[in-house]
């Protein structure tokens, strides 16, 4: 059974050494590519990665590299593509966490300006336009 992330810090905190640390919670740690975690939530979502490109508008070549795994997306990329698969803001940080980026803050208002298009289902396209009425930068510089 998961322990909490909470949990795996407090026994991070506490160890005496990082090796033991990873022996000791060996299933605990995400040890998935973006990539397959990306293909993992199309599945999820009953989305094809293609429409979930066409959705994000990034341009077609990217965006399959990106699901291929041969590209490392940009958080906005990633962002974009939340938003074309019509995440959840909970399943967005997740994405931002596993892959490395940070999670959206809503303290930083383009952040949240992102967690409330996410949360009111909004499009990508829906997103730029709420973006540049309050004149924040737009995803992915589009």
């Amino acid at each position: 059974m998961a322990i909490t992330t909470d949990t795996l810090k407090g026994r991070i905190s506490h160890a005496d050494s990082f090796p033991d640390v990873m022996e000791k919670n060996s299933g605990e740690f995400v040890e998935i590519s973006v990539s397959d975690y990306l293909n993992a939530l199309c599945r999820k979502c009953g989305i094809r990665p293609t429409e979930a490109i066409r959705r994000a508008h990034i341009e077609r070549t990217y965006g399959y590299q990106i699901f291929n795994g041969t590209r490392v997306p940009s958080r906005d990329k990633l962002l974009q593509i939340a938003v074309g698969m019509g995440l959840s803001l909970d399943d967005t940080q997740d994405l931002l966490k596993k892959s490395g980026k940070n999670p959206l803050y809503p303290r930083i208002k383009r952040d949240a300006a992102c967690m409330f298009a996410l949360t009111h289902g909004m499009n990508t396209m829906e997103v730029q336009e709420l973006l540049a009425s309050v004149d924040l930068p737009l995803l992915g510089g589009v």
